[in-house]
């Protein structure tokens, strides 16, 4: 059920948020991405193949005892109530293949692997990108490990384990980051050490994109400290998630847009 608060953040939202399809935007990097990144709606030929697997995650009935490294405990689902509750809508997943699709990432690193929906967005814009992928929960990551497999997706690498403990070798494997989507941990303390740790491994054409902004008032708390970044110039607050720039050739601004 959703909350008050969030209900009532989505009103403000709404009622500031610029839904001009890029028009007014002074930056033309920004105007360019806008129209073509986050007002673009066409499908790519792979989204039919994704949405159809997910459809049958949403019906399989299949059992995991699922690891909750935040609570410590164990607990059995199944895949179809994890896909109902846990997968990104695919208007949003989309986004993120367009992200990649547009600015033409190559190394891609993604907190929270789920069953893999998102992961293979992020992935198949590109036989060119290596995507790494963690995920805690050993059984989920099996079975998006197996949706891979179905989509042909070759990719994508699952570092299974607890993230606080695998993060700092797989950055210490990877050359660098062009794309970060954190959908993991959803505290304040945590995200902001995922984004300092990726942070070194990032340059000018580094993006990261971060779910769930308005989850709670920790997670508000965050986006406002990642918007006053030293390193951060533009950020896009979609409501669902924001989107961190770091070019130096931007002006520092937040852009609250519909979507």
């Amino acid at each position: 059920m959703i909350s008050f608060r969030i209900s009532f953040r989505y009103l403000h939202h709404f009622i500031t948020a610029r839904n001009t399809r890029g028009f007014g935007i002074h930056s033309p990097f920004m105007f360019q991405f806008t129209r073509f990144v986050i007002c673009e709606k066409n499908p790519f030929y792979n989204f039919i193949a994704i949405e159809n697997l997910r459809n049958s995650l949403k019906k399989n009935k299949r059992k995991l005892l699922v690891t909750d490294f935040g609570t410590g405990s164990d607990n059995e689902k199944t895949i179809a109530s994890i896909a109902k509750s846990s997968l990104k809508p695919a208007n949003q997943a989309q986004l993120l293949f367009r992200i990649c699709y547009y600015l033409k990432s190559q190394n891609v690193l993604e907190f929270g692997t789920s069953l893999g929906v998102t992961t293979s967005y992020l992935a198949s814009s590109s036989t060119e990108i290596k995507c790494v992928s963690l995920e805690g929960s050993p059984e989920i990551a099996q079975v998006a490990i197996e949706n891979f497999e179905k989509l042909g997706i070759k990719n994508i690498e699952v570092i299974i384990g607890n993230i606080d403990e695998t993060l700092e070798q797989v950055l210490s494997s990877i050359p660098k980051l062009d794309l970060v989507f954190i959908d993991a941990n959803h505290r304040s303390e945590a995200l902001i050490k995922y984004f300092d740790m990726c942070l070194l491994k990032g340059d000018n054409d580094t993006v990261f994109v971060i779910d769930d902004i308005y989850w709670s008032k920790d997670m508000e708390k965050a986006w406002s400290l990642l918007k006053a970044h030293s390193s951060v110039t533009t950020t896009i607050d979609l409501f669902c998630m924001g989107i961190i720039f770091l070019n130096k050739n931007l002006t520092k601004s937040n852009y609250i847009m519909r979507y």
